[in-house]
């Protein structure tokens, strides 16, 4: 029974190994392959919770069945207790979260609508600017123009009414600030 615990505890780490250094290229290859399954069952059954479960089994079992003194029936018991338990945290405590994130930085421009930014080059009132936009983490420059056909300077706080042909068009978010800002504060 020690072989066979062994062969869990080695089958797990070639799949650890084998994902690290491949996991990439296997998960283009297999892009779309199981999104017939959906559901918590599936983040359940993931092969990283399937392997860990194997490996956590093996090893304890290896472990078990060596240097302890239980009978076969009882290390097996045990070893999967230990393998159960370790797929639920690991299930629990990696996998469902990570399900939950959003890991996408794109956009899409429709998106913008209604975000504040900060023109970063002055919009003309006849022509194209440009506004930074904050989107999750990072930032984004968009080409701007006047929705009101004023000028806006640089550094003003704007907000986006409406995207047209690749271009936000902005208004100042506070038209006191234009104001203060063209007077020459």
């Amino acid at each position: 029974m020690q072989d066979v615990y062994a062969g869990m505890l080695i089958t797990g780490v070639l799949f650890a190994l084998v994902t690290v250094l491949f996991g990439d290229l296997l998960s283009n290859a297999l892009d779309g392959m199981f999104d017939w399954l959906s559901g918590d069952l599936l983040h359940a059954l993931q092969p990283m919770v399937l392997f860990s479960g194997i490996t956590v089994m093996g090893g304890a079992g290896w472990l078990l069945s060596r240097y302890s003194a239980f009978g076969t029936l009882v290390i097996l018991g045990l070893a999967v207790l230990a393998a159960v338990g370790s797929s639920v945290l690991i299930y629990l405590l990696y996998v469902k979260p990570m399900a939950n994130t959003d890991s996408s930085v794109g956009f899409s421009m429709k998106e913008l609508v209604g975000r504040i930014g900060e023109v970063s080059i002055p919009v003309p009132a006849a022509g194209c600017g440009e506004v930074l936009f904050k989107i999750g983490g990072s930032l984004t420059n968009q080409i701007a123009e006047s929705f009101d056909g004023e000028s806006i300077p640089a550094g003003v706080r704007v907000v986006t009414v409406e995207v047209r042909d690749g271009a936000v068009l902005v208004a100042p978010l506070e038209a006191a600030q234009l104001t203060m800002r063209s007077d020459g504060e």
